[in-house]
């Protein structure tokens, strides 16, 4: 397997997308499709051909083994993929609406005894984790794993090793109340005991990404600079609000631009795992200390192609571009350069 250069930690599941505008739990025809947040951006580095790693867990189950044979498909190195002997994977019902927008409707398939992701197990990662820290450079996280007491201390376990080994921590919020409370409205916000606990993580990120909405939730601000000064280590913060324009400061620039526009719009599943693969895949390039050896507008617009070219495929991870397609897209004043 690689050495990598991106450990990406948390979930790995299946979106089980309905028809546009139906119902994916009742209406035909569904779509299956690899997905999950971290799962996503370790599959989008490696179209981009950076080395990256997933660190997960996944149940003893068909899609378990779909995805240890995508991830090798892809180059990605599992060596920290865990399997849970009786929980399932994860299926996610995915409503689409009929331009494309998805709403995470619930999940399927646990028989109530819970899923396979929210149990990674800590003391297989001391056994495994020392080894791929050795030449990585981030370490990826969102904050889904925060959701289960287990998982919760494999995440903060690793955070202590990141800094242990001097990588930069890069988080996406990726707010999802269903996965905290299964009966939870998908567009509700977090708790203050929720945002607590996030909170406790985001003080450790060296860069943040986050929806508007995600901004206003945990923030009470949309303005990255406000965001990024509460915070103890100031990170990189970049905001994405859909098609309207993108928001940063990224290292000691400050800027906006419009986002890139789809040639057509399947599904926007996975368009913000793509941009931030892109964002990481050009930071590898220029580490934040160094931000001024690239244009950070056009990192960003790097990574808005990315997720742009995503949304016009299903599924999170097949519609992937790699860096000569991303390329063109941009060479063809698809993206947007103002």
């Amino acid at each position: 397997m690689n050495s990598p250069k991106v450990i990406c930690v948390g979930e790995a599941l299946v979106d089980r997308l309905g028809p546009c505008g139906g119902d994916p739990a009742v209406d035909k025809p569904v779509q299956d499709c690899l997905g999950g947040a971290p799962a996503n951006v370790a599959c989008g580095l490696a179209r981009l051909g950076i080395d990256a790693a997933f660190i997960g867990c996944l149940g003893d189950d068909s899609i378990g083994a779909e995805f240890r044979r995508l991830f090798m498909s892809r180059d990605v190195n599992i060596a920290g993929l865990q399997i849970h002997p009786e929980l399932p994977s994860r299926v996610v019902l995915v409503r689409r609406d009929l331009s494309g927008e998805r709403t995470f409707e619930g999940f399927e398939g646990d028989h109530r005894k819970g899923y396979a992701d929210q149990h990674l197990g800590l003391t297989q990662l001391k056994e495994t984790l020392p080894a791929l820290f050795q030449e990585a450079s981030w370490l990826l996280l969102g904050t889904i794993l925060l959701a289960s007491k287990s998982s919760k201390e494999a995440v903060l376990w690793m955070v202590d090793q990141a800094k242990k080994y001097s990588l930069s921590i890069a988080i996406d919020i990726n707010w999802r109340p269903t996965f905290w409370d299964p009966n939870s409205s998908p567009d509700s916000p977090p708790s203050r005991e929720i945002k607590l606990a996030i909170h406790d993580l985001l003080k450790h990120a060296d860069l943040l990404k986050l929806a508007k909405e995600e901004a206003v939730w945990f923030f009470n601000s949309h303005t990255p600079t406000e965001i990024s000064n509460s915070l103890p280590k100031k990170p990189s913060v970049i905001i994405t609000d859909g098609s309207r324009p993108i928001n940063w400061v990224l290292g000691e620039s400050v800027g906006h631009m419009k986002t890139s526009v789809p040639r057509k719009v399947v599904d926007t599943t996975g368009a913000g795992d793509s941009f931030t693969a892109g964002i990481i895949s050009q930071l590898l390039q220029t580490p934040l200390s160094q931000g001024d050896l690239l244009n950070p507008k056009e990192i960003v617009r790097f990574a808005a192609a990315c997720g742009a070219l995503v949304c016009e495929g299903a599924g999170a991870i097949e519609p992937q571009p790699i860096y000569g397609q991303v390329k063109e897209f941009l060479s063809l004043d698809v993206g947007e350069k103002s």
